[in-house]
C-alpha cells in the first residue's frame, strides 16, 4: 500500500506540473514499481488520468470554455470503442504491447522536445479546418466536422482500452488541427473527453474484475495529493524547461521498457 501511495504521489506531482498528459508515466511506474503487466496497470493509470482530467475539465466548465457537444460526441464514440482496445490488450502478446507503449512514449518525448525548442505547445489554426464556429461560439455542424471528431474519439477510446492512456497526446493536436478553437478551449475540451472516457473505462474494469483495488485506491489517493503539490510548484519553473525535463524522463523510461521487454 505504501509503495502504491508513493508511486501515485509521483505521478500526481508530474501531472500537476505538466498536465494530464503526464499520466502516461503511470503505466511504466506501475510496471517497474509494482511488477504489473501493461494490461494490469492500464486501468489503475487511467483512474489517475481520469481524476486529473476531471479536475481540469471542471475549471474549464466554470470558465465556459468547454465545447459540450463536441466533447460528448468524441467521448461517446471513445466509450463505445474502449472495449475493443481492452479486448486487444488481453489478447496481444505482453512483450509487443510493452514495445508499443514504449514507442508511443518515444513519440511523446520527441514531440515535447520539438515543441520546447520552438517555444510553442500547439500548431496554429489551419485555415481549412472542418469544424468552424459561428458568431455565438458554437460549432457549425457538418458531416465533415462530425466525422473528424468521431474518428478522434475512436482513436482515443481504443488507446484508452489498449494502453491505459487518456489519449491527450492525440486529442490536443487533433482538436487544434480540425477546429478553430482557441488554445485554452482546446485543452479544456480535451480534458473533458479524457475524463469521461477514462472514468467510464475504469468503471468497466472494476465491474469486470480487472482492477486491483488494493493497488488502485492508494495509488489514486497518492495521485490526488501529488497533483495538489505539483500545482503549487508549477509557477516555479518555466513551461519549456518542464517540457524538456518531462520529455527526457519519457525517453529514459521508454528505453527501460524496451530493455525489460527484450
Amino acid at each position: 500500500m505504501t509503495v502504491s501511495l508513493l508511486l501515485g504521489a509521483i505521478v500526481g506531482c508530474i501531472m500537476g506540473l505538466t498536465g494530464a498528459g503526464g499520466g502516461i508515466l503511470a503505466i511504466p511506474l506501475l510496471v517497474f514499481g509494482r511488477h504489473l503487466s501493461v494490461p494490469e496497470a492500464g486501468p489503475i493509470g487511467l483512474l489517475a488520468v481520469g481524476i486529473a482530467s476531471a479536475m481540469g475539465a471542471w475549471m474549464g466548465v466554470r470558465a465556459g470554455i468547454v465545447r459540450y457537444r463536441a466533447a460528448m460526441l468524441i467521448s461517446t464514440i471513445g466509450i463505445v470503442l474502449t472495449p475493443l482496445g481492452s479486448w486487444l490488450a488481453h489478447h496481444m502478446n505482453t512483450r509487443y504491447l510493452t514495445l508499443l507503449f514504449a514507442a508511443i512514449m518515444i513519440w511523446v518525448a520527441l514531440k515535447g522536445l520539438w515543441e520546447a525548442r520552438r517555444g510553442k505547445s500547439l500548431a496554429p489554426v489551419q485555415p481549412d479546418c472542418p469544424c468552424l464556429r459561428d458568431e455565438s461560439g458554437r460549432f457549425v455542424w457538418t458531416p465533415r466536422c462530425a466525422s473528424r471528431l468521431a474518428v478522434m474519439g475512436g482513436v482515443a477510446g481504443v488507446l484508452s482500452g489498449l494502453l491505459g492512456v487518456g489519449g491527450g497526446f492525440v486529442m490536443v493536436p487533433a482538436l487544434q488541427r480540425f477546429t478553430d478553437l482557441a488554445m485554452h478551449s482546446v485543452i479544456a475540451t480535451s480534458l473533458a473527453v479524457i475524463a469521461l472516457i477514462s472514468l467510464v473505462s475504469v468503471g468497466a474494469s472494476i465491474y469486470g474484475g480487472h482492477f486491483d483495488l488494493t493497488i488502485g485506491l492508494p495509488f489514486s489517493a497518492g495521485a490526488v495529493a501529488g497533483m495538489l503539490v505539483g500545482g503549487r510548484l508549477l509557477t516555479r519553473w518555466h513551461p519549456s524547461h518542464l517540457k524538456r525535463a518531462f520529455s527526457v524522463v519519457c525517453m529514459i523510461v521508454s528505453i527501460g521498457l524496451i530493455a525489460k521487454s527484450i
